[in-house]
C-alpha cells in the first residue's frame, strides 16, 4: 500500500503514542522466564508459520510485482546525511524525506557523511578478519552458539542456514550491553528471558588482544548513528523527531562479524535464474528488526530482490554504508515502507568481510501499525507484536534449537502468533 499524500501519514495530534509491552498488555509480565508454550501456543504453530513464511518467500523469488516496468532499472540511491545534522530543520527534513522515496520503492540506500571516521570502519572489518583466520578453532569453540541460548557467539560454517539452503560464512554474533553504549543505557535492559547477565560472551584479550576494545568503539558509533536515522525515520512518516527515543533507550540491536569465503568453484559474475550457487553465503531473507546498517569490504556479494524477480548485485561504495528496511518498520508503516528480500553471493576470488547492524527497538516496545498509516476505514496488515518476541521464537523455541534452522530472516509471519489478543 502506498500512501497517496504525505498529509495522509499525519497522526492525530494526540491520539497516538509508542506503546511499552507493560502498557499494551496489562497484568501479564512480558519479561518473566518465557515457557515454550508462552512462545507457540500449539504444537503446530510454529511449522505452520514457518511453512506459510517459506511459501511467502518462493513467490517473491518467482512472482514479478504486476507495476513494476522491466525497463526501468533498479536504483539503490546514495544519501548524504551531512545535512541531518544541521540545526536546521528544513535541511533535515531534506534528508528524510529522501529517505522515504528511497523507503517506499527499493527499500535500500546508500548513506555518505555519517560521521563514522575510516579508522573505526576499518578496525571493525579487521577484526572479523582476525576472529576469522586468527582464533584457533578450539577458542571459538568455547564460545559456540550452542552454549548461548540467545544465539550469541561463533556460528560456524553451515552450522545453520535459511529454508534450508547450504551456507558458507564464518560468524560472530554479539548484541546490546550497557558497556557498549555510549549513553550509558537507562538501566532497564534485560535478556528475553528477564535476567540482567551480559549474554555476550567475547574472546580473551590474550586469545585476541584489543578485540574488545575495537568492537566497543564501533558498536557505540553504529549505536549513535542508528537512533539518529530513527529520528530521521519519525520525520519522514511526518511524526514528532523525537518520536521514537523512549522506544532506543535498551535497544536489541544485534551485530554480526561475518566472513564469506570465496566460492572453490569460479561462479559467474552477474546471477542469472539457472546457475547453481551451492554453497550460498547467505540464503534469500528479509531482516525482521527496524533497518540494517551494513559495512562491507571491497569485495561485493549483497544481491537484492528487484521488483522483477531478479538479482540486483550491489556495488560497493568507498566510506558508505548499505541501509535497508525491515520488517518491523514494514509493520509499522502497514506495508509503506519495503522490507525488501536479499541474500549473499560472494561471486569473488577474494574473502568477503561484512559487519551488519541489526538495530531494533527496546524489546518491550509494542510494534503495531501507526494510526498515520492507515487510510480511513482500512485494517492493520498485521497484528501488534512485542518486539522482542521474534527473538524468543529464535532463541527458545526447540524446533530452532533441534534443527538448526534460523527462522530470523523471513519467518515474520510466525510472529502473529505470539502476542496475547
Amino acid at each position: 500500500m502506498i500512501i497517496s499524500s504525505r498529509a495522509s501519514m499525519i497522526p492525530q495530534k494526540g491520539r497516538h503514542h509508542p506503546r511499552t509491552s507493560s502498557e499494551r498488555f496489562q497484568g501479564i509480565d512480558m519479561m518473566s522466564e518465557p515457557t515454550e508454550q508462552s512462545i507457540v501456543s500449539d504444537p503446530t504453530t510454529f511449522e505452520e508459520a514457518r511453512k506459510g513464511a517459506a511459501e511467502y518467500l518462493q513467490s517473491r523469488l518467482s512472482t514479478k510485482d504486476k507495476h513494476t516496468n522491466d525497463r526501468d532499472p533498479f536504483h539503490i540511491p546514495i544519501i548524504d546525511l551531512t545535512p541531518s545534522f544541521s540545526t536546521s530543520l528544513i535541511d533535515r527534513q531534506n534528508v528524510a524525506d529522501q529517505m522515504r522515496e528511497a523507503c517506499i520503492t527499493s527499500g535500500f540506500f546508500y548513506i555518505t557523511g555519517h560521521g563514522i571516521p575510516e579508522s573505526t570502519r576499518e578496525g571493525i572489518l579487521h577484526q572479523a578478519k582476525r576472529f576469522a583466520h586468527d582464533l584457533p578453532v578450539e577458542k571459538k569453540q568455547e564460545l559456540h552458539v550452542k552454549n548461548n541460548k540467545f544465539g550469541l557467539g561463533w556460528e560456524p560454517s553451515e552450522y545453520t542456514s535459511i529454508a534450508g539452503d547450504k551456507e558458507s560464512k564464518d560468524v560472530f554474533n554479539f548484541a546490546y550491553e550497557e558497556a557498549l553504549d555510549r549513553s550509558g543505557g537507562d538501566g532497564l535492559y534485560r535478556n528475553l528471558d528477564g535476567s540482567k547477565n551480559k549474554a555476550n560472551m567475547w574472546p580473551s584479550e590474550t586469545d585476541l588482544p584489543g578485540f574488545y576494545e575495537a568492537v566497543k568503539e564501533y558498536y557505540g558509533a553504529i549505536l549513535d548513528l542508528s537512533r539518529h536515522i530513527f529520528r530521521l525515520f519519525a520525520l519522514s512518516l511526518s511524526l514528532p523527531e523525537s518520536y521514537f527515543d523512549p522506544l532506543t533507550t535498551h535497544p536489541g540491536g544485534i551485530c554480526r562479524l561475518l566472513y564469506y569465503p570465496p566460492p572453490a568453484h569460479p561462479l559467474p559474475t552477474s546471477p542469472s535464474s539457472s546457475e547453481d550457487i551451492s554453497p550460498i553465503g547467505l540464503g534469500a531473507h528479509s531482516d525482521y528488526e527496524c533497518f540494517t546498517l551494513l559495512l562491507t569490504s571491497t569485495t561485493p556479494g549483497l544481491e537484492i530482490l528487484t521488483p522483477s524477480g531478479t538479482w540486483h548485485i550491489a556495488s560497493h561504495i568507498p566510506g558508505a554504508f548499505i541501509v535497508n528496511i525491515a520488517d518491523f518498520l514494514m509493520r509499522w508503516t502497514n506495508g509503506l515502507y519495503k522490507s525488501t528480500v536479499h541474500r549473499v553471493v560472494n561471486r569473488s576470488a577474494e574473502p568477503r568481510y561484512s559487519v551488519p547492524f541489526f538495530f531494533s527497538v527496546n524489546y518491550d516496545t509494542v510494534v503495531e501499525t501507526l494510526p498515520g498509516c492507515l487510510k480511513e476505514g482500512e485494517t492493520p496488515k498485521w497484528k501488534p507484536i512485542r518486539a522482542g518476541s521474534g527473538f524468543q521464537l529464535c532463541a527458545i523455541s526447540a524446533p530452532y534449537r533441534n534443527n538448526r534452522i534460523v527462522p530470523s530472516k523471513f519467518y515474520y509471519p510466525a510472529y502473529d502468533y505470539i502476542v496475547p489478543s
